[in-house]
């Protein structure tokens, strides 16, 4: 599974002025959304771009309120903390649970159809765990990059007559199209369920703007730690200028802070029930811009919506399924146009787990987003035309529906989905290491 971790959710957009540099780590969304062989012959990748919720700083009682500087820690990529069992299990369960309706749309799809299936993986390479049933291998592997459903059509190891009609490679071109994209339908069918779920349990969080940048922390000898800035301050205006109810306001913050290395920056600030004006001179750093060493966030009070009854339900999760298949394309859309600044940020199982750990740490709401997102990252990705994804082999098929009927050369498919599965796989093998290292205590190990 890889994923891009590259844009913000306005509920927790964190930017960080320690070294002057825009957001440390960033999850879309958007304001509109409330919140080998020919074995394998269809499998999912698990490639995408993926965009998370995570913090959603709630401000229920108070106009301004002081918080202890824990209930506004702040995600970066840079460092994964893993400080949670607990959250890290409900992280690898909401993964497992995706891939595995995603292969179990393959394999109902083939099986309702009577087309002989053989094998149904979790992972890709060696098998780790595995029983038989109903002459179908289930098993565990070793890479959790994805998994697949396997089809004995080439088998030579089977006993099923090559002309058998329930071999999938048999089937009219509908009844194929029909297995492959079944795992895609399946995600977006779970995606929506979960949302829905979401909305009858708990609810959906609707965030608003409150005037003003809060400050969830300061680290020690700053510039603001030396000049008086607290965690949990919020500012409201810099010299003289009014901050307004916006996720722009953060990054007028930071323009102001930068331009200003050496010379005094005016802070009207609100802790707890007082107003105070305080002066931070910020340090220069090494490109000769301001810093004062702040993490800043907006703003924001988040209530909850619920519905009074069934359609409005139904009303509500369409709109916030929308809003979240909008973001999740958009985001993949970039990833593509903006790949050369995108790349670095590209990352694996091991940095989807770490987030979703931290995601179900925060609240429930954004572990319920996690899975939906997650979802349709997989479905929208696996429908891209490309080799070892769900999108190559409807691309196959189609070549052949535009040939009229005629199948491209049997050494030439499986030379086009042996390649892609193995890119898949070294760049999946490559993620996970890079990702690992960048866990904290793999670092302090270091």
């Amino acid at each position: 599974m890889i994923i891009n971790l590259s844009i913000s959710p306005p509920t927790s957009s964190a930017y960080s002025l320690l070294h002057s540099k825009l957001p440390i780590s960033r999850f879309p969304l958007k304001p509109k959304t409330q919140f080998t062989n020919s074995l394998i012959s269809s499998s999912s990748s698990l490639c995408s771009s993926f965009s998370s919720p995570i913090h959603q700083f709630s401000r229920e009682n108070t106009r301004y309120p002081y918080e202890k500087r824990n209930s506004l820690r702040v995600w970066a990529f840079s460092g994964f903390e893993l400080e949670s069992a607990q959250s890290v299990v409900e992280a690898v369960a909401v993964l497992a649970a995706i891939i595995i309706v995603h292969e179990s749309g393959h394999f109902l799809a083939a099986y309702l159809q009577g087309i002989h299936v053989s094998k149904f993986a979790i992972g890709f390479g060696p098998v780790l765990a595995k029983f038989n049933s109903k002459n179908v291998e289930y098993s565990i592997r070793a890479f959790p990059l994805g998994g697949f459903v396997g089809f004995p059509d080439n088998d030579p190891d089977s006993d099923i007559p090559v002309d058998d009609e329930n071999l999938l490679k048999n089937r009219p071109i509908f009844d194929r199209v029909l297995v492959i994209s079944a795992g895609v339908i399946a995600n977006v069918i779970f995606a929506y369920a979960i949302v829905f779920i979401q909305v009858l349990s708990v609810g959906l969080p609707v965030q608003e703007s409150l005037p003003g940048v809060i400050v969830p922390e300061v680290r020690a000898y700053s510039a603001a730690a030396r000049d008086g800035l607290l965690p949990g301050d919020v500012i409201l205006s810099v010299n003289g200028i009014e901050l307004p109810r916006s996720f722009t306001s953060v990054s007028q913050v930071v323009d102001i802070v930068k331009k200003s290395p050496g010379r005094n920056v005016s802070l009207t600030v609100v802790r707890g029930q007082q107003d105070l004006e305080i002066g931070v001179t910020p340090d220069e750093s090494s490109d000769g811009t301001g810093k004062i060493g702040v993490q800043l966030s907006p703003n924001l009070k988040i209530s909850k919506i619920r519905p009074k009854n069934f359609p409005e339900a139904l009303n509500l999760t369409g709109r916030e399924f929308w809003g979240l298949s909008s973001n999740v394309i958009d985001s993949i859309k970039q990833t593509f146009l903006n790949f050369s600044q995108t790349a670095g940020k590209v990352s694996g199982p091991v940095a989807i787990i770490a987030v979703g750990a931290e995601v179900a740490r925060s609240n429930i709401d954004g572990l319920y987003q996690f899975a939906a997102l997650l979802n349709l990252n997989l479905a929208i990705i696996n429908l891209l035309p490309l080799p070892a994804l769900d999108g190559g082999s409807l691309a196959l098929i189609l070549i052949e529906a535009a040939r009229g009927g005629r199948k491209l050369p049997q050494e030439l498919e499986q030379g086009i989905m042996s390649s892609g599965i193995m890119a898949v796989l070294l760049l999946g093998l490559f993620l996970i290491v890079r990702d690992t290292l960048n866990l904290d205590f793999i670092k302090a190990l270091l």
